[in-house]
């Protein structure tokens, strides 16, 4: 197919146009790189700071002290279950021991037969001391849930936000 020499002047045109185009587009396609290497520049520099810093003092303000004030609840309450089962511990078995003396068997024996065979009879059983110290167990282990949980929640008046300058608020529900 042959063109004309009208047809190949405007194509040859066309061409350089073309390549004119290619060539500004490359241009403008290594400036906007260079922009972009700038702006992340400048963002590591806004996060060094200005975003470091208050992530740092929000830590410190925020979530140390809860986290601190988990450490006290939480020793607290290991010391105060360690008190109160050790109490209960050890009043059971020196309840168990005396039950098991043979002094004190001989003078309930003395006192009253029956009440010696009734002693005689519980020794196999759990008992009112092994209930007590089972029920403490539960309550100190509540009592550590709860302080861990009260601890994690989530605590909605600790983060609030800044007023706007100027006082202008963005609420527009007039029941508020």
């Amino acid at each position: 197919m042959s063109l004309s020499r009208k047809r190949k002047k405007e194509l040859k045109r066309l061409r350089s146009s073309a390549e004119e185009l290619w060539g500004n587009q490359q241009v403008v396609l290594a400036h906007a790189n260079s922009v972009a290497q700038e702006a992340s520049r400048q963002l590591g520099h806004l996060t060094r700071e200005e975003v470091v810093p208050r992530v740092r003092t929000g830590y410190e303000s925020y979530v140390r002290p809860g986290v601190e004030q988990a450490k006290g609840f939480a020793r607290q309450a290991g010391d105060t279950a360690e008190r109160t089962l050790g109490t209960a511990l050890g009043s059971v078995l020196s309840i168990g021991d005396l039950a098991n003396d043979v002094r004190v068997r001989r003078a309930v024996a003395r006192v009253s037969p029956r009440a010696a065979a009734v002693v005689e009879k519980k020794r196999g059983g759990l008992g009112i001391g092994g209930a007590l110290a089972i029920g403490a167990a539960v309550v100190v282990a509540a009592g550590v849930a709860y302080a861990v949980w009260q601890t994690f929640r989530a605590d909605d008046e600790l983060w609030v936000a800044e007023d706007e300058p100027g006082g202008a608020t963005t609420d527009t529900d007039p029941s508020i």
